[in-house]
Order: structure tokens, then C-alpha cells, then sequence
């Protein structure tokens, strides 16, 4: 694949030929997955006009060279289907042409004309250089075109350039913190778009991931009931620490609102300092009785609501075997569940010699522990050997981290766009898989 720089206007039309020297079709547009920040986006590939007045999605992987006269695809298979854009793609030559943009250094905005895509060290494609056009000025005879790296200029992402809907659909297809992170570099009236249209529970993954600050804004923007339904839907102990934040009159009227059994955990979390392991803890770990078997165990571990953490242990204990538990007898290890018979009771299995943690152990105390013992989880239990709940190594980093770690710039390529499926294209929404034929 030639290394130069491809200006996408001129791509428009040309012919596209295969391995064999047949002629397929022509150019008339590239596809690209626009980014929530202001990173380049990356090139899916081409829209192919066939001679059948039809048109299909060619990737970039296909694509082995772009000559100024012609592109010539490389041997493999590509999807007949027609051409069908999914909602987190956006077409160069049909949309971002004739856009608004505007130079970050010198605020002068300006529409575009072109842009510049190149491929990049992995063999994707990106678009690196955006040609604009600013207005003529009176000692000027012509409007004059600057060509500005992709970084340098704004108003070309996802959150700019697209209405709310797109916008949604391309966090549907990314994770809770990535959500987060996009969410708070959105002006106001765009973040609010999205809280309304976002449902309860996945709000309440993305609150997860906030900040401080954040959670507080939008917290106070949401009315009480619904405030009330998303702290209900956010893991006890982040809800706890939300809650924390605000001032107890304001605490207290929103946990009169959720339901008694939602609730209760968190109030009993609220007792405890932030930094110790009674603040930090989970009071939703994996419990089981002593005669439950390791099948059992392991049905509840691979439940996909509990957290990879969380899922590295079980807790046996005397009934009952909500927290507050029984007496504690022991962990057992996920990894001995995967070596035992599936008949055999956990009762057998149990690690009885691993240290516990206090309630009141300071954050110190929690991260020693954690590093002396290699763990991920570890079991909370009160002087009369009550289990109250399990700390995880998430949330021991979250409080070593520096504060308002969560609203510094990641670095490029840490906010993905979705993940990416063999073709190439993000996985958003897709429509049923097409005829595949040798190009």
C-alpha cells in the first residue's frame, strides 16, 4: 500500500478494478466512524458504485492501492449487499463536506472542502488533514483554503457534528466509561440530550464512571424520582459514595425515595468513613451456604451482571447468607471452582486461612493487604464474624488515583470508538449479512 496522502474529493469517480484487472465499479464515497473526541477518525472503507446501480461496502483491508486514476482492491471477499450506513458512520463526500468548522488557535471558522485520509502503522486508514475554505475579504480575490491537521480544528466530532440520535447510537456501542469520558466534554444542553434519552439502568452504569463533579450536575438536573430510580439501578457502593457528596438533607430526601430494600445497603455504607474498607466495600458479593456445590458457585460467578473483580471469589458463610451473613467460614477461589467436580460442595474447598479485613481498616491497610496476598476481592468482616461485604481492587484504585483523575484528557486512541468487527466497521446496528463473493 502506497504511504502518500489521499485527498478524498479526488477520490470521487475513480475507477475500481480488481485483483485480475477487472473493472468493478467507481469511488462515490469513503466511509468513516467520526470519534466522540477531538482524536482522527478512523477510515472503514469505501462505497463502491457497481454498474448495476448498485452500491457496496468495500473495507479499507481490501483496498491495495489508490492510484490518482484508479483503486485497486487486493484478493479476498467482499460483501455484495447493497450499501446500507449504519448510524455511527458517516459519509466524507455526503456529509462532512460543506460543514462548519472552526481553527482552535485562531477561532476562525471556515467550511470544508476536503480532508486527507493516510494509512497508519497498523494498516488502517485515519483522517489526518482537513482542507477549509474561509470566507473572501475585501483585499482578498478569492477565498482562501488552509489545510489544518484534524487534531486543530473542532467541530468535526460525533458531538458537534451529528444530532443526538447518531450521537446515542454511537455510545450504544462503547463502554460505560468511555460514555462517561464523551459525556463530560459535551456542552450542557448535549449532555442533558443524552441523560434524557439514556434508560435507567444504563445511566446508572455511566454515573458509575463520572466524576465527582459530573455526578453532582447531572444528579441535579435529573427530578427526584428519576434521580432516585438511577441511584437504586448504580452498585450500593457507588451510589454511597454519590450520596456522600451531597449534603445530608439532600441525601436524605432522595433515599426516603428509593425503595426500602434498595436503600438499606447503601445507608449501611454511608456509617462508614470513605477511606476504609467498610466505605469502600461492596455489599453484594457472591454468598453461598456451605453445602452448596461448586456448580452452584459457578452458575453464580458467571452471572454477567457481577464484576470481573467481584467473580474471582465466593463467600461461604452460616445462613443467612445476606450481608450481614451468617458466620464467615472461608473463600473460595475462582480459579479452584474451574479445577473441582461440579458435584462437590464448596464447603470442602474453603480458603479459612486468608486474612480478613476490618470494617474500619484504613485505606493503607486495604492496599497492603491486597498487594501481600495477590487478590482482587477481599472479604469485609466484623469483630463477631458477620460478613458485611467485599472490597475490590477497582475501587482501592479509584481512591489512590489522584483527585479528578476522571476529568484529565485521555490519551489518544484510550476513548474507542466501538468495538470493531471483521469487516471492518464498527459493531453497531448492521443489516443481515449479504452474499459474499471473491472481488
Amino acid at each position: 500500500m502506497a504511504s502518500a496522502r489521499v485527498f478524498v474529493a479526488r477520490m470521487a469517480g475513480l475507477a475500481v478494478f480488481g485483483p485480475d484487472g477487472e473493472r468493478i465499479g467507481k469511488v462515490r464515497d469513503v466511509v468513516v466512524s467520526l470519534r466522540v473526541d477531538s482524536h482522527p477518525p478512523r477510515v472503514l472503507g469505501l462505497v463502491v458504485d457497481l454498474s448495476a446501480r448498485r452500491s457496496i461496502f468495500v473495507p479499507m483491508l481490501r483496498v491495495a492501492d489508490i492510484a490518482p486514476t484508479a483503486v485497486t482492491l487486493a484478493s479476498g471477499s467482499v460483501n455484495l449487499r447493497s450499501f446500507d450506513q449504519r448510524p455511527n458512520e458517516t459519509l466524507v463526500l455526503g456529509e462532512l463536506l460543506n460543514s462548519s468548522a472552526t481553527v482552535r488557535e485562531t477561532a476562525a471558522e471556515g467550511s470544508v472542502v476536503d480532508v486527507a485520509i493516510e494509512p497508519t502503522r497498523t494498516r488502517d486508514w485515519a483522517v489526518t488533514k482537513v482542507a477549509l475554505r474561509f470566507r473572501r475579504t475585501r483585499l482578498a480575490r478569492r477565498p482562501r483554503v488552509e489545510v489544518h491537521g484534524w487534531e486543530a480544528v473542532s467541530g468535526l466530532d460525533v458531538a458537534a457534528a451529528q444530532g443526538a440520535d447518531r450521537l446515542l447510537s454511537v455510545f450504544d456501542t462503547m463502554r460505560p466509561a468511555d460514555v462517561a469520558a464523551a459525556l463530560s466534554r459535551l456542552p450542557d444542553e448535549r449532555q442533558h440530550q443524552v441523560v434524557d434519552a439514556l434508560d435507567d439502568e444504563r445511566l446508572a452504569d455511566v454515573f458509575e464512571e463520572l466524576s465527582e463533579s459530573d455526578q453532582r450536575e447531572l444528579l441535579a438536573y435529573l427530578d427526584d424520582d428519576r434521580a432516585a430510580d438511577v441511584l437504586e439501578a448504580m452498585s450500593p457502593d457507588d451510589a454511597a459514595d454519590l450520596l456522600g457528596e451531597l449534603d445530608d438533607a439532600e441525601a436524605g430526601r432522595l433515599l426516603e425515595l428509593m425503595e426500602p430494600g434498595e436503600s438499606e445497603p447503601v445507608r449501611r455504607l454511608l456509617r462508614y468513613e470513605w477511606d476504609t474498607a467498610g466505605g469502600l466495600m461492596t455489599p453484594e458479593p457472591i454468598t453461598l451456604g456451605p453445602d452448596a456445590t461448586v456448580a452452584e458457585a459457578l452458575a453464580r460467578v458467571r452471572n454477567p451482571e457481577v464484576p470481573p473483580a467481584l467473580a474471582s471469589m465466593v463467600f461461604v458463610v452460616r445462613p443467612p447468607t445476606a450481608t450481614p451473613t451468617g458466620r464467615y467460614l472461608g473463600c473460595v477461589h475462582a480459579q479452584q471452582l474451574l479445577r473441582a467436580a461440579p458435584f462437590e460442595l464448596v464447603a470442602g474447598m474453603v480458603d479459612a486461612e486468608l486474612p480478613q479485613l476490618g470494617p474500619s481498616a484504613g485505606l493503607g491497610e486495604v492496599t497492603r493487604y491486597f498487594a501481600s496476598y495477590n487478590l482482587v476481592a477481599g472479604p469485609v468482616v466484623d469483630t463477631e464474624d458477620h460478613l458485611l461485604g467485599a472490597v475490590t481492587v477497582d475501587d482501592v484504585l479509584d481512591h489512590l488515583l489522584p483527585q479528578g483523575w476522571r476529568d484529565r484528557d485521555l490519551a489518544p486512541g484510550e476513548v474507542p470508538a466501538g468495538p470493531v468487527r471483521g469487516d471492518g466497521r464498527s459493531a453497531a446496528p448492521a443489516a443481515a449479512n449479504g452474499e459474499v463473493h471473491d472481488a
